[in-house]
């Protein structure tokens, strides 16, 4: 009688056989992307004695996609310590669940001796890894970072100021397989041939006519890119008379700037634009377009506007981008305005008659 090999034996020797198994692979990468953010703390003196658990806070920065910033508490934040120690931490501010992150907090020493204040995770091996932040609001740092009295005679103070720098290292994964091969593909150029449209004017079927100028454009750009042309070219209440279409209450080069961006998707030269090469002259053409693109309901042109005028704050235009931001309901650069005058070396300056 033939004998049963059992079935181990049976898969042995697929497993030893001529023809070799396929084989794949992947790799998990963990890494952190670390950003540094720089906070300073001007008039220190004037805000001790705000109250226990009371803080100045750094403006938001923005680390591995979630949003951060540093709390100061001059008086502390614990109850049981009496005032007696000054308190920092470093807190998620965003919206996020189990967030790991290392931190790294400096406090300069400002004679030149370098004798800086540094609590650092990044070179040192942590028993229990990177510290996981559970929710919006989680925050580490220390109750009793420096007593009070030994900070206020220290060479960390000087001047009445604080200088500090945080390093926040988010971790973040990643699973490779291999890969074969890769394209590369051309960056968009939608942009340019859409500009390249308007420069020829082929097919153009509505004219607008601006102080006595007259642009030549696409209806179907143009109210692809503003609901409120759209509304005006197409709308049930649209002009009579869409073949040329007179536009009020604002300047041809402020409407130039509308039309390029509508096809090119920036803004344009603004030097170019106003014919000087004034920063005032630049920031004044800024104002006007961003008045413009909320007109027409342009957002992406009004973000743009608030960021050229955030770079471009200066004390003898401040006045007047504030009150644009305040019409026009541009909150961060509400902010920015409010941040850059309430600088103690611009304040003297704004509040003088």
């Amino acid at each position: 009688m033939g004998t049963i090999k059992p079935f181990r034996e049976s898969s042995k020797a697929s497993l030893n056989s001529s023809h070799p198994l396929p084989v794949t692979s992947s790799t998990a990468r963990f890494e952190t992307v670390n950003v540094s953010h720089d906070f300073k703390i001007n008039g220190y003196s004037l805000n001790k004695g705000m109250g226990i658990g009371k803080y100045i806070t750094s403006d938001t920065f923005v680390v591995g996609g979630y949003e951060w910033a540093i709390y100061f508490y001059p008086d502390g934040k614990s109850m049981e310590d009496n005032a007696a120690y000054v308190s920092i931490f470093i807190a998620l501010v965003s919206d996020g669940a189990d967030v790991r992150a290392l931190f790294e907090l400096t406090l300069f020493d400002q004679s030149g001796k370098g004798n800086h204040k540094v609590h650092s995770h990044f070179e040192r091996r942590l028993e229990s890894g990177p510290y996981t932040l559970k929710y919006r609001g989680s925050m580490w740092g220390y109750k009793r970072y420096f007593k009070r009295t030994v900070l206020e005679s220290s060479d960390y103070l000087k001047d009445d100021c604080l200088s500090f720098k945080c390093v926040v290292g988010v971790v973040k994964s990643q699973t490779e397989g291999p890969k074969i091969y890769s394209i590369t593909p051309p960056p968009s150029d939608i942009g340019q041939q859409f500009g390249k449209l308007l420069e020829s004017r082929k097919c153009a079927d509505v004219n607008f006519e601006v102080d006595s100028e007259i642009f030549a454009a696409h209806k179907l750009v143009i109210a692809a890119r503003s609901p409120v042309f759209r509304a005006q070219l197409f709308g049930p209440l649209k002009d009579k008379d869409t073949r040329c279409i007179k536009v009020e209450d604002i300047e041809a080069p402020v409407f130039k700037a509308l039309l390029h961006f509508m096809y090119w998707d920036n803004l344009p030269d603004m030097l170019e634009l106003v014919g000087a090469k004034s920063r005032w002259a630049s920031t004044l053409m800024a104002q006007h377009i961003l008045a413009a693109a909320d007109r027409y309901a342009l957002d992406r042109l009004k973000l743009l506007c608030e960021a050229k005028l955030c770079e471009d704050i200066a004390i003898n235009t401040v006045a007047t981008t504030l009150a644009l931001a305040e019409q026009h309901h541009c909150f961060q650069l509400k902010a920015a305005c409010l941040r850059f005058i309430a600088m103690p070396e611009n304040l003297k300056v704004t509040l003088q008659p």
